[in-house]
């Protein structure tokens, strides 16, 4: 049993405002992030740069087209640590990723 100390508060929710124009194909998206985490993780584990900074690059361009800038931004972070093989980046970013499809709310607007 966990002790008030030891116990962990959840994070907050990533709160995010999504064209209702969108809706359906959002899901179908966010999906996809959470595979490309997965591949991230195999890509890493061969050294496969070259997959992590397509995959990156995706990212950068689509999440901010889709309304989500956080993806966007962690995609060219992992563009970038790819192209320079920086493993530990590469690391943190692909837990910066998971953490964000964790936590997001969406909230769809007109």
């Amino acid at each position: 049993m966990l002790n008030q100390q030891t116990r962990r508060d959840p994070q907050p929710a990533i709160s995010v405002q999504i064209d209702e124009s969108l809706k359906d194909l959002i899901p179908g998206f966010l999906e996809n992030r959470k595979k490309d985490v997965e591949k991230i993780r195999l890509a890493l584990e061969q050294a496969d740069f070259s997959v992590i900074q397509t995959l990156g690059h995706r990212m950068k361009g689509d999440g901010g087209g889709y309304g989500f800038d956080g993806i966007g931004e962690i995609g060219a972070a992992l563009e970038l640590a790819a192209a320079r093989r920086d493993c530990e980046s590469i690391h943190r970013q692909l837990a910066k990723l998971a953490d964000y499809l964790d936590r997001i709310h969406i909230t769809y607007v007109s």
